[in-house]
């Protein structure tokens, strides 16, 4: 999400939403997480996408997001990752949500078909944003054509 924000005008007018399947009251508290990181990893200038709330999962069933196990949720990317926000001075703290979820990046096209799914096998691994650009870019055509 972030290295999307990053590069936001890339994407063009798609639309991005960020879907959580924490309680909608929880909301802010992830988007404020991302904005922590954001700054512990000198990035992003925005998060000005939608935050949706799906605490039963239902999109995440429907898209087949699985859950990690414990090697791949603890792999040595996601252990980078938390070393270097502990060195930027963040502070570990007990998890409130299923830290075993994995996410995933959907592309819908203009009319609303789901046009691609990237499932990370762990929570480092992302498409990256040329990947996504080009989803969307590829989603658009089949919309068109």
């Amino acid at each position: 999400m972030l290295a999307v924000s990053e590069h936001r005008e890339r994407f063009g007018d798609a639309h991005i939403a960020v879907v959580t399947f924490a309680e909608r009251e929880r909301l802010a508290a992830h988007r404020q997480w991302l904005l922590d990181r954001r700054d512990a990893t000198a990035g992003a200038s925005s998060l000005d996408v939608a935050w949706l709330a799906d605490p039963e999962r239902t999109l995440y069933r429907a898209l087949e997001l699985s859950r990690a196990s414990l090697w791949r949720l603890y792999n040595p990317g996601t252990i980078r990752l938390y070393a270097r926000l502990l060195r930027s001075g963040r502070r570990m703290r007990k998890p409130v949500d299923d830290t075993r979820q994995l996410g995933g990046d959907a592309v819908f096209s203009p009319d609303g078909r789901l046009h691609r799914v990237f499932r990370p096998p762990s929570p480092d691994a992302r498409p990256s944003v040329d990947e996504l650009v080009g989803a969307v870019g590829a989603a658009r055509q089949s919309d068109a054509g």
